[in-house]
């Protein structure tokens, strides 16, 4: 940043009755123009941590507090700072590159890593793709019960609304709308305060780490982790960040964006789980339906409980439902070189368009099959996200601190630290759960819990 200024207030004439003239630093001068370039570069980071609490997020996180009270919320704190440490090296690669991701990993690794590397975001991505139709569908059951007609019909009208402000390049317009509804999803905080939890409890499961291999736990565990650090969230935010044109003089706005809504999306999680923990989980009632979810509500919203829920999940899921297929068609495209644009017809740009088409379609024809065990196949979407994570971070490892790439700009000791801990931490997570619940029972042991 260019070094502080004074600039003396201009006067006319010898005036000494009045005090001499005040200096001010340059922000002073410049304040208006600081803050509305401020609230031009927030935004990646803040639709992607609003759409982080979506169908999957809120099952998981639900699912942790009714299962195991307030056992994980220390887990959530670890789980925040990695959050954001992972999306500012991402925000600060598209800021320096102009890059997205994507483009970066088939110049640095070839053909052939990037070809394994999408193949890992396409299965993750898509699988996110199915939790926001099935969210979708779970908040027009929330109000209209299940197996009526609404959720048949109402589903594919909302796949194809969301196809179409793609498409016509009105999303933008409606963005805003679907965030103000997804912030129905805040009401958590207050409904925790409302449910009277036993705070020195809370405090104490959030600064002291409990932990077990019993196999539910451990699928929680890995599921939270897969839930909160999305690998499509990284690739979203680098390409936002580089689509915007962010200079580098003008990052250090973003820094402000990426870790504030990383704050803001886990601290709504946090109390997710202290709701769910104090009316659930006391209560011994599991989360096997949305609507178990939405009763965490009830302390605060009474009757109102399950229209405040089904309102902030479908306006989350509705996020994500549009930027999720969109950005995957982006990364893949940019990788192997195909045209891409919404505004190309399908001829000019027939992978684009079949890949974000696909995505929609499919998970649409997955979300509408009858009596899916929904909460159970969003946690467990969510555990592959989180074995499929470590792939994804080692390729923004190994780019952040490529020196050719990004100069005085990569990581510092610290940054590396807790990224390569975070990224074996992770991976270490997902071999347990893989042993723990799903070779181990082959041999008959089964941990249960």
């Amino acid at each position: 940043m260019p070094e502080e200024q004074t600039v003396a207030e201009p006067t006319l004439g010898k005036q000494p009755d009045k005090k001499p003239p005040r200096k001010r630093g340059r922000w002073a001068v410049r304040r208006p123009k600081r803050l509305l370039l401020l609230l031009g570069v927030l935004g990646p980071g803040l639709v992607a941590a609003a759409a982080g609490d979506d169908a999957g997020g809120i099952a998981t996180y639900a699912q942790a507090g009714a299962s195991y009270g307030y056992q994980l919320l220390w887990l959530m704190v670890i789980i925040t700072v990695s959050l954001g440490v992972v999306q500012e090296m991402c925000a600060r690669m598209g800021a320096i590159t102009q890059k997205g991701l994507a483009d970066l990993i088939r110049e640095e690794f070839g053909v052939r890593w990037t070809a394994f590397a999408m193949l890992c975001l396409l299965i993750a991505n898509g699988s996110t793709v199915v939790t926001e139709f099935l969210g979708i569908k779970a908040s027009i059951q929330v109000l209209a019960g299940d197996g009526t007609w609404l959720v048949y019909l109402g589903v594919p009208l909302v796949a194809l609304l969301v196809w179409w402000l793609v498409i016509k390049g009105s999303y933008r317009r409606v963005e805003k709308v679907f965030l103000v509804m997804a912030l129905a999803l805040l009401s958590y905080i207050p409904a925790a305060f409302f449910a009277k939890p036993n705070w020195g409890e809370v405090l104490h499961q959030t600064v002291i780490p409990s932990f077990s291999l019993a196999g539910g736990f451990i699928a929680t565990f890995v599921a939270l982790i897969g839930t909160t650090i999305t690998p499509y969230m990284q690739v979203y935010v680098q390409s936002a960040v580089a689509d915007k044109g962010i200079q580098p003089k003008d990052y250090p706005y973003e820094v402000v964006d990426v870790y504030s809504s990383s704050v803001f999306g886990n601290l709504v999680s946090y109390f997710i789980i202290v709701a769910t923990g104090a009316t659930l989980f006391i209560n011994h009632i599991s989360v096997s339906t949305a609507d178990d979810a939405a009763r965490a509500l009830e302390p605060f919203a009474g009757p109102a409980a399950k229209y405040l829920f089904a309102i902030g999940l479908f306006g989350a899921s509705m996020l994500a439902a549009a930027v999720l297929p969109l950005s995957t068609s982006y990364a893949l495209c940019e990788a192997f070189g195909f045209e891409r644009g919404v505004s190309r017809s399908f001829r000019e740009a027939p992978v684009f368009q079949s890949i974000f088409t696909g995505l929609i379609v499919i998970a649409v024809i997955i979300a509408l099959i009858p009596n899916l065990p929904i909460i159970s196949i969003l946690i467990n979407l969510q555990i592959l996200n989180a074995i499929l994570l470590p792939v994804l971070l080692i390729f923004i490892l190994r780019l952040v601190n490529n020196r050719r790439l990004m100069g005085s700009h990569v990581n510092g000791r610290v940054y590396n630290l807790i990224a390569w801990v975070t990224t074996l931490a992770v991976s270490v997570m997902a071999i347990l759960y893989i042993l723990i619940s799903l070779i181990l029972p082959l041999f008959g042991v089964n941990l249960g819990g």
